[in-house]
Protein backbone atom coordinates (compact mmCIF):
# COMPACT_ATOMS: atom_id res chain seq x y z
CA UNK A 1 0.00 0.00 0.00
CA UNK A 2 1.22 3.51 -0.74
CA UNK A 3 1.56 6.31 1.81
CA UNK A 4 -1.28 8.19 0.12
CA UNK A 5 -4.44 8.25 2.23
CA UNK A 6 -6.89 8.61 -0.65
CA UNK A 7 -9.03 5.59 0.19
CA UNK A 8 -11.68 5.51 -2.56
CA UNK A 9 -15.40 5.40 -1.93
CA UNK A 10 -17.60 2.73 -3.49
CA UNK A 11 -18.74 5.22 -6.12
CA UNK A 12 -15.16 6.22 -6.95
CA UNK A 13 -14.16 2.58 -7.30
CA UNK A 14 -16.97 2.10 -9.82
CA UNK A 15 -16.05 5.23 -11.78
CA UNK A 16 -12.31 4.57 -11.77
CA UNK A 17 -10.94 3.40 -15.15
CA UNK A 18 -10.21 -0.32 -14.92
CA UNK A 19 -8.50 -2.89 -17.15
CA UNK A 20 -9.59 -6.55 -17.25
CA UNK A 21 -7.40 -9.30 -18.70
CA UNK A 22 -9.04 -12.50 -17.41
CA UNK A 23 -12.79 -12.80 -17.97
CA UNK A 24 -14.68 -15.76 -19.48
CA UNK A 25 -17.52 -14.95 -21.86
CA UNK A 26 -19.48 -18.06 -20.84
CA UNK A 27 -18.99 -17.12 -17.18
CA UNK A 28 -20.50 -13.64 -17.37
CA UNK A 29 -24.00 -13.91 -18.85
CA UNK A 30 -26.93 -12.01 -17.43
CA UNK A 31 -29.36 -14.49 -15.79
CA UNK A 32 -32.28 -12.89 -17.66
CA UNK A 33 -30.47 -13.42 -20.95
CA UNK A 34 -29.91 -17.11 -20.17
CA UNK A 35 -33.64 -17.50 -19.53
CA UNK A 36 -34.60 -15.59 -22.68
CA UNK A 37 -32.33 -17.59 -24.97
CA UNK A 38 -33.33 -20.88 -23.34
CA UNK A 39 -36.95 -20.06 -24.05
CA UNK A 40 -36.22 -19.04 -27.65
CA UNK A 41 -34.11 -22.13 -28.41
CA UNK A 42 -36.15 -24.69 -26.50
CA UNK A 43 -33.50 -25.48 -23.90
CA UNK A 44 -35.36 -26.79 -20.86
CA UNK A 45 -32.49 -27.78 -18.57
CA UNK A 46 -32.27 -24.64 -16.42
CA UNK A 47 -32.54 -25.24 -12.65
CA UNK A 48 -34.46 -21.95 -12.18
CA UNK A 49 -36.61 -19.86 -14.51
CA UNK A 50 -36.62 -16.49 -12.69
CA UNK A 51 -33.57 -14.22 -13.14
CA UNK A 52 -32.90 -13.54 -9.45
CA UNK A 53 -33.31 -17.18 -8.47
CA UNK A 54 -31.13 -18.34 -11.37
CA UNK A 55 -28.37 -15.89 -10.46
CA UNK A 56 -28.45 -17.16 -6.88
CA UNK A 57 -28.30 -20.76 -8.11
CA UNK A 58 -25.17 -20.05 -10.16
CA UNK A 59 -23.40 -18.43 -7.22
CA UNK A 60 -24.44 -21.15 -4.78
CA UNK A 61 -23.32 -23.89 -7.17
CA UNK A 62 -19.94 -22.21 -7.62
CA UNK A 63 -19.57 -21.85 -3.84
CA UNK A 64 -20.69 -25.41 -3.07
CA UNK A 65 -17.25 -26.98 -3.10
CA UNK A 66 -18.56 -29.57 -5.53
CA UNK A 67 -16.62 -29.70 -8.79
CA UNK A 68 -19.57 -31.46 -10.42
CA UNK A 69 -21.95 -28.62 -9.54
CA UNK A 70 -19.41 -25.99 -10.55
CA UNK A 71 -18.93 -27.55 -13.99
CA UNK A 72 -22.70 -27.84 -14.36
CA UNK A 73 -22.96 -24.06 -14.29
CA UNK A 74 -20.99 -23.84 -17.55
CA UNK A 75 -23.04 -26.57 -19.18
CA UNK A 76 -26.05 -24.27 -18.84
CA UNK A 77 -24.37 -21.12 -20.14
CA UNK A 78 -22.76 -22.92 -23.08
CA UNK A 79 -26.10 -24.57 -23.89
CA UNK A 80 -27.64 -21.17 -24.65
CA UNK A 81 -24.62 -19.97 -26.67
CA UNK A 82 -25.05 -22.16 -29.76
CA UNK A 83 -26.50 -19.74 -32.32
CA UNK A 84 -25.18 -16.65 -34.01
CA UNK A 85 -27.84 -14.43 -32.46
CA UNK A 86 -27.16 -15.78 -28.99
CA UNK A 87 -23.40 -15.29 -29.26
CA UNK A 88 -23.88 -11.79 -30.65
CA UNK A 89 -26.23 -10.86 -27.80
CA UNK A 90 -24.04 -12.30 -25.06
CA UNK A 91 -20.93 -10.56 -26.42
CA UNK A 92 -22.69 -7.20 -26.82
CA UNK A 93 -24.11 -7.35 -23.29
CA UNK A 94 -20.71 -8.34 -21.94
CA UNK A 95 -19.14 -5.19 -23.37
CA UNK A 96 -22.02 -3.05 -22.08
CA UNK A 97 -21.84 -4.51 -18.57
CA UNK A 98 -18.08 -4.06 -18.32
CA UNK A 99 -18.25 -0.49 -19.60
CA UNK A 100 -20.98 0.40 -17.10
CA UNK A 101 -18.65 -0.91 -14.38
CA UNK A 102 -15.87 1.45 -15.45
CA UNK A 103 -13.80 -1.01 -17.47
CA UNK A 104 -12.07 0.86 -20.31
CA UNK A 105 -10.18 -2.09 -21.79
CA UNK A 106 -10.98 -5.79 -21.54
CA UNK A 107 -9.74 -9.06 -22.99
CA UNK A 108 -12.56 -11.60 -22.85
CA UNK A 109 -11.88 -15.26 -23.56
CA UNK A 110 -14.02 -18.09 -24.82
CA UNK A 111 -13.55 -21.51 -26.44
CA UNK A 112 -15.00 -21.55 -29.99
CA UNK A 113 -15.06 -25.35 -29.96
CA UNK A 114 -17.76 -25.24 -27.25
CA UNK A 115 -20.25 -23.39 -29.45
CA UNK A 116 -20.67 -25.71 -32.44
CA UNK A 117 -23.70 -27.78 -31.39
CA UNK A 118 -26.12 -25.55 -33.30
CA UNK A 119 -24.32 -26.07 -36.60
CA UNK A 120 -22.02 -23.02 -36.57
CA UNK A 121 -18.48 -23.29 -37.89
CA UNK A 122 -15.51 -22.10 -35.89
CA UNK A 123 -15.19 -19.06 -38.15
CA UNK A 124 -18.88 -18.20 -37.70
CA UNK A 125 -18.54 -18.39 -33.91
CA UNK A 126 -15.63 -15.95 -33.92
CA UNK A 127 -17.37 -13.59 -36.34
CA UNK A 128 -20.55 -13.52 -34.22
CA UNK A 129 -18.65 -12.77 -31.01
CA UNK A 130 -16.48 -10.11 -32.65
CA UNK A 131 -19.56 -8.39 -34.09
CA UNK A 132 -21.23 -8.56 -30.69
CA UNK A 133 -18.28 -6.90 -28.99
CA UNK A 134 -18.30 -4.09 -31.57
CA UNK A 135 -22.03 -3.56 -31.03
CA UNK A 136 -21.50 -3.51 -27.26
CA UNK A 137 -18.75 -0.93 -27.62
CA UNK A 138 -21.10 1.20 -29.74
CA UNK A 139 -23.95 0.98 -27.23
CA UNK A 140 -21.56 1.80 -24.39
CA UNK A 141 -20.35 4.88 -26.22
CA UNK A 142 -23.94 6.01 -26.72
CA UNK A 143 -24.44 5.63 -22.97
CA UNK A 144 -21.42 7.81 -22.27
CA UNK A 145 -18.96 4.99 -21.48
CA UNK A 146 -15.76 4.13 -23.29
CA UNK A 147 -14.52 0.57 -23.69
CA UNK A 148 -12.40 -1.50 -26.04
CA UNK A 149 -12.82 -5.27 -25.98
CA UNK A 150 -10.41 -7.78 -27.46
CA UNK A 151 -11.11 -11.51 -27.72
CA UNK A 152 -8.86 -14.34 -26.58
CA UNK A 153 -9.59 -17.66 -28.26
CA UNK A 154 -9.32 -20.53 -25.81
CA UNK A 155 -8.51 -24.17 -26.49
CA UNK A 156 -9.58 -26.78 -23.96
CA UNK A 157 -6.54 -28.52 -22.54
CA UNK A 158 -8.29 -31.91 -22.29
CA UNK A 159 -9.19 -31.82 -26.02
CA UNK A 160 -7.00 -32.08 -29.12
CA UNK A 161 -7.85 -28.92 -31.06
CA UNK A 162 -5.29 -26.49 -29.67
CA UNK A 163 -3.38 -26.06 -32.94
CA UNK A 164 -6.63 -25.56 -34.86
CA UNK A 165 -7.76 -22.87 -32.39
CA UNK A 166 -4.31 -21.25 -32.45
CA UNK A 167 -4.54 -21.01 -36.25
CA UNK A 168 -8.01 -19.52 -35.85
CA UNK A 169 -6.66 -16.89 -33.44
CA UNK A 170 -3.98 -15.99 -35.94
CA UNK A 171 -6.51 -15.79 -38.78
CA UNK A 172 -8.65 -13.26 -36.90
CA UNK A 173 -5.84 -11.38 -35.14
CA UNK A 174 -6.55 -8.14 -37.03
CA UNK A 175 -10.33 -8.49 -36.64
CA UNK A 176 -10.76 -8.24 -32.90
CA UNK A 177 -8.92 -11.33 -31.67
CA UNK A 178 -5.84 -10.32 -29.69
CA UNK A 179 -4.46 -13.65 -28.48
CA UNK A 180 -4.79 -17.30 -27.47
CA UNK A 181 -5.32 -19.22 -24.25
CA UNK A 182 -5.75 -22.75 -22.97
CA UNK A 183 -8.10 -23.59 -20.12
CA UNK A 184 -9.57 -26.56 -18.31
CA UNK A 185 -8.41 -28.85 -15.53
CA UNK A 186 -4.68 -28.45 -14.95
CA UNK A 187 -4.07 -31.76 -13.20
CA UNK A 188 -3.44 -34.49 -15.75
CA UNK A 189 -3.58 -32.06 -18.67
CA UNK A 190 -0.24 -30.24 -18.78
CA UNK A 191 0.23 -27.41 -21.29
CA UNK A 192 3.09 -29.38 -22.82
CA UNK A 193 0.46 -31.55 -24.56
CA UNK A 194 -0.14 -28.58 -26.84
CA UNK A 195 3.40 -27.57 -27.70
CA UNK A 196 2.60 -27.58 -31.41
CA UNK A 197 0.09 -24.78 -30.86
CA UNK A 198 2.50 -22.68 -28.83
CA UNK A 199 5.35 -23.20 -31.27
CA UNK A 200 3.05 -22.14 -34.09
CA UNK A 201 2.02 -18.96 -32.25
CA UNK A 202 5.62 -18.06 -31.50
CA UNK A 203 6.54 -18.48 -35.17
CA UNK A 204 3.66 -16.16 -36.04
CA UNK A 205 4.75 -13.61 -33.40
CA UNK A 206 1.36 -13.92 -31.74
CA UNK A 207 0.41 -13.54 -28.07
CA UNK A 208 -0.80 -16.20 -25.67
CA UNK A 209 -1.60 -16.72 -22.03
CA UNK A 210 -1.97 -20.06 -20.25
CA UNK A 211 -4.20 -21.00 -17.32
CA UNK A 212 -1.53 -22.10 -14.85
CA UNK A 213 -0.86 -22.04 -11.13
CA UNK A 214 -4.49 -22.05 -10.07
CA UNK A 215 -5.08 -25.63 -8.98
CA UNK A 216 -1.91 -27.54 -9.82
CA UNK A 217 0.81 -25.31 -8.43
CA UNK A 218 4.41 -24.55 -9.33
CA UNK A 219 4.98 -27.33 -11.91
CA UNK A 220 2.12 -25.92 -13.98
CA UNK A 221 3.65 -22.44 -13.86
CA UNK A 222 7.12 -23.73 -14.74
CA UNK A 223 5.82 -25.67 -17.73
CA UNK A 224 3.76 -22.73 -18.99
CA UNK A 225 6.80 -20.46 -18.92
CA UNK A 226 9.82 -22.64 -19.67
CA UNK A 227 8.32 -25.22 -22.03
CA UNK A 228 5.60 -23.17 -23.68
CA UNK A 229 6.81 -19.57 -23.43
CA UNK A 230 3.58 -17.99 -22.14
CA UNK A 231 3.40 -14.20 -22.21
CA UNK A 232 1.13 -14.14 -19.14
CA UNK A 233 -0.07 -16.54 -16.46
CA UNK A 234 -3.82 -17.10 -16.19
CA UNK A 235 -4.21 -16.91 -12.40
CA UNK A 236 -0.62 -17.77 -11.38
CA UNK A 237 -1.69 -17.35 -7.77
CA UNK A 238 0.24 -20.45 -6.66
CA UNK A 239 3.54 -18.67 -7.28
CA UNK A 240 3.13 -17.90 -3.58
CA UNK A 241 4.27 -21.50 -2.95
CA UNK A 242 7.77 -20.41 -3.99
CA UNK A 243 7.89 -17.49 -1.54
CA UNK A 244 8.89 -18.06 2.09
CA UNK A 245 7.95 -15.61 4.83
CA UNK A 246 9.91 -16.16 8.05
CA UNK A 247 8.60 -15.46 11.54
CA UNK A 248 10.72 -12.33 11.71
CA UNK A 249 9.04 -11.03 8.56
CA UNK A 250 11.94 -11.60 6.21
CA UNK A 251 11.00 -12.84 2.75
CA UNK A 252 12.85 -15.25 0.49
CA UNK A 253 11.90 -15.81 -3.14
CA UNK A 254 12.62 -19.14 -4.79
CA UNK A 255 14.15 -19.21 -8.23
CA UNK A 256 10.84 -19.54 -10.07
CA UNK A 257 9.25 -16.70 -8.11
CA UNK A 258 12.31 -14.55 -8.70
CA UNK A 259 12.16 -15.32 -12.41
CA UNK A 260 8.46 -14.38 -12.61
CA UNK A 261 9.04 -11.11 -10.78
CA UNK A 262 12.30 -10.18 -12.50
CA UNK A 263 10.94 -10.92 -15.99
CA UNK A 264 7.79 -8.90 -15.16
CA UNK A 265 5.54 -11.80 -16.16
CA UNK A 266 1.93 -10.68 -15.63
CA UNK A 267 -0.21 -12.57 -13.13
CA UNK A 268 -3.93 -12.58 -13.99
CA UNK A 269 -5.12 -12.80 -10.37
CA UNK A 270 -8.82 -13.41 -9.66
CA UNK A 271 -9.36 -13.01 -5.89
CA UNK A 272 -13.01 -14.04 -5.50
CA UNK A 273 -12.66 -16.97 -7.88
CA UNK A 274 -9.54 -18.09 -6.01
CA UNK A 275 -11.53 -18.20 -2.79
CA UNK A 276 -14.14 -20.41 -4.46
CA UNK A 277 -11.49 -22.84 -5.69
CA UNK A 278 -9.70 -22.83 -2.30
CA UNK A 279 -6.53 -21.25 -3.70
CA UNK A 280 -6.93 -18.82 -0.78
CA UNK A 281 -9.00 -19.02 2.40
CA UNK A 282 -9.98 -15.34 2.62
CA UNK A 283 -9.32 -12.00 0.98
CA UNK A 284 -6.94 -11.16 3.83
CA UNK A 285 -4.98 -14.35 3.17
CA UNK A 286 -5.00 -13.97 -0.61
CA UNK A 287 -1.44 -13.79 -2.02
CA UNK A 288 -2.25 -10.58 -3.89
CA UNK A 289 -1.39 -8.56 -0.78
CA UNK A 290 2.15 -9.94 -0.58
CA UNK A 291 2.62 -9.94 -4.35
CA UNK A 292 1.66 -6.25 -4.40
CA UNK A 293 4.21 -5.49 -1.67
CA UNK A 294 6.90 -7.41 -3.56
CA UNK A 295 5.98 -5.58 -6.77
CA UNK A 296 5.17 -8.57 -8.95
CA UNK A 297 3.32 -7.66 -12.16
CA UNK A 298 0.01 -8.37 -10.42
CA UNK A 299 -3.34 -7.56 -12.04
CA UNK A 300 -6.92 -7.78 -10.72
CA UNK A 301 -9.53 -9.77 -12.65
CA UNK A 302 -13.02 -11.27 -12.41
CA UNK A 303 -12.67 -14.75 -14.01
CA UNK A 304 -16.42 -15.63 -14.09
CA UNK A 305 -18.64 -12.72 -13.12
CA UNK A 306 -21.87 -14.75 -13.02
CA UNK A 307 -20.55 -17.70 -11.01
CA UNK A 308 -18.62 -15.49 -8.60
CA UNK A 309 -21.31 -12.80 -8.33
CA UNK A 310 -18.61 -10.26 -8.99
CA UNK A 311 -17.42 -7.36 -11.11
CA UNK A 312 -14.19 -5.40 -11.33
CA UNK A 313 -15.63 -2.84 -8.90
CA UNK A 314 -16.50 -5.59 -6.42
CA UNK A 315 -13.02 -7.14 -6.74
CA UNK A 316 -11.37 -3.79 -6.05
CA UNK A 317 -13.89 -3.09 -3.30
CA UNK A 318 -12.83 -6.24 -1.46
CA UNK A 319 -9.16 -5.30 -1.82
CA UNK A 320 -9.70 -1.71 -0.68
CA UNK A 321 -11.63 -2.93 2.36
CA UNK A 322 -9.11 -5.67 3.20
CA UNK A 323 -5.78 -4.01 2.47
CA UNK A 324 -6.85 -0.34 2.73
CA UNK A 325 -5.72 0.21 -0.83
CA UNK A 326 -5.82 3.74 -2.14
CA UNK A 327 -6.52 5.27 -5.53
CA UNK A 328 -2.77 5.06 -6.14
CA UNK A 329 -2.89 1.31 -5.52
CA UNK A 330 -5.84 0.93 -7.89
CA UNK A 331 -3.96 2.89 -10.53
CA UNK A 332 -0.89 0.70 -10.02
CA UNK A 333 -2.88 -2.49 -10.65
CA UNK A 334 -4.64 -0.90 -13.63
CA UNK A 335 -1.45 0.34 -15.29
CA UNK A 336 0.08 -3.11 -14.72
CA UNK A 337 -2.83 -4.67 -16.59
CA UNK A 338 -2.70 -2.17 -19.45
CA UNK A 339 1.05 -2.69 -19.84
CA UNK A 340 0.34 -6.42 -20.13
CA UNK A 341 -2.46 -6.24 -22.71
CA UNK A 342 -2.09 -7.98 -26.07
CA UNK A 343 -2.42 -4.88 -28.23
CA UNK A 344 0.39 -2.81 -29.77
CA UNK A 345 2.67 -0.82 -27.47
CA UNK A 346 1.63 2.59 -28.76
CA UNK A 347 -2.03 1.77 -28.20
CA UNK A 348 -1.33 0.56 -24.66
CA UNK A 349 0.64 3.73 -23.97
CA UNK A 350 -2.16 5.90 -25.30
CA UNK A 351 -4.68 4.17 -23.02
CA UNK A 352 -2.40 4.72 -20.01
CA UNK A 353 -1.60 8.37 -20.73
CA UNK A 354 -4.89 9.53 -22.24
CA UNK A 355 -7.48 7.51 -20.30
CA UNK A 356 -6.17 5.79 -17.17
CA UNK A 357 -3.86 8.38 -15.61
CA UNK A 358 -6.19 11.33 -16.29
CA UNK A 359 -9.09 9.32 -14.87
CA UNK A 360 -7.30 8.64 -11.62
CA UNK A 361 -5.95 12.19 -11.42
CA UNK A 362 -9.52 13.49 -11.60
CA UNK A 363 -10.65 11.13 -8.84
CA UNK A 364 -7.74 12.14 -6.61
CA UNK A 365 -8.49 15.82 -7.13
CA UNK A 366 -12.12 15.15 -6.30
CA UNK A 367 -11.11 13.31 -3.13
CA UNK A 368 -8.76 16.10 -2.04
CA UNK A 369 -11.45 18.72 -2.70
CA UNK A 370 -13.95 16.82 -0.57
CA UNK A 371 -11.34 16.32 2.14
CA UNK A 372 -10.55 20.04 2.21
CA UNK A 373 -14.26 20.88 2.34
CA UNK A 374 -14.73 18.50 5.26
CA UNK A 375 -11.81 20.03 7.14
CA UNK A 376 -13.18 23.55 6.56
CA UNK A 377 -16.57 22.46 7.86
CA UNK A 378 -15.02 20.90 10.96
CA UNK A 379 -12.97 24.05 11.59
CA UNK A 380 -16.05 26.24 11.15
CA UNK A 381 -18.11 24.13 13.55
CA UNK A 382 -15.30 24.20 16.08
CA UNK A 383 -15.06 28.00 15.87
CA UNK A 384 -18.80 28.41 16.41
CA UNK A 385 -18.66 26.06 19.39
CA UNK A 386 -15.75 27.96 20.95
CA UNK A 387 -17.55 31.25 20.35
Amino acid sequence: MTSDTTIPTEDQIRRAPKVLLHDHLDGGLRPATIIDIARETGYDGLPETEPEALGTWFRDAADSGSLERYLETFSHTCAVMQTRDALFRVAAECAEDLAEDGVVYAEVRYAPEQHLEGGLTLDEVVQAVNEGFREGERRAMEAGCRIRVGALLTAMRHAARALEIAELANKFRDQGVVGFDIAGAEAGHPPTRHLDAFEYLKRENNHFTIHAGEAFGLPSIWQALQWCGADRLGHGVRIIDDIKVAEDGSIELGRLASYVRDKRIPLELCPTSNLQTAAASSYAEHPIGLLRRLRFRATVNTDNRLMSGTSMSREFGHLVHTFHYTLDDMQWFTVNAMKSAFIPFDERLAMINDVIKPGYAELKSEWLFRQAATERAVTSDSSRYEG
